[in-house]
């Protein structure tokens, strides 16, 4: 089973009842993913069940981050969120996940990742569907460090 733990009461606040969360969140996927279709979402005591057709699994990744990090989600099943076997010239995405913690920084990261602040910008745009501004991160957050 993809089960995936998220912090339930940070993230942007999308639903104020259960009832409307499964909605809220197949919007708000469908907004900031375009490589995600066929979007099925159930919604029940935090947790997110999520169903559908991604182009890769890079976008698999991102679609279980962008609902995992809505708050009242504390957890993703992604079973049913399928992707197509990778074509031998594709690169398998390499990437370490990360939780971010009070007094961080994408640069404090990037530093602690690749021993240079500067390098944020790699982590920014890895998680650009997360993290539209970089300056504006939140502990509980989580994002992906690319390793490759």
């Amino acid at each position: 089973m993809s089960l995936f733990d998220f912090a339930k009461d940070v993230g942007r606040q999308l639903f104020d009842t259960d009832a409307e969360a499964a909605d809220s969140i197949k919007e708000h996927l469908e907004i900031k993913l375009s490589g995600v279709k066929n979007v099925t979402v159930d919604f029940d005591d935090g947790v997110a069940t999520i169903c559908g057709d991604c182009i890769n699994e890079a976008t698999r990744n991102n679609a279980i981050l962008v609902a995992g990090n809505v708050k009242g989600v504390q957890k993703v099943i992604a079973d049913g969120l399928k992707y197509p076997a990778p074509k031998p010239e594709e690169l398998k995405e390499i990437v370490e996940y990360y939780e971010i913690v009070s007094g961080d920084t994408l640069g404090k990261i990037a530093k602690r990742f690749y021993g240079s602040a500067s390098q944020y910008t790699r982590i920014h745009a890895a998680n650009k569907e997360l993290i539209p501004d970089p300056n504006k991160i939140y502990p509980g957050q989580k994002i992906k460090i690319p390793r490759d």
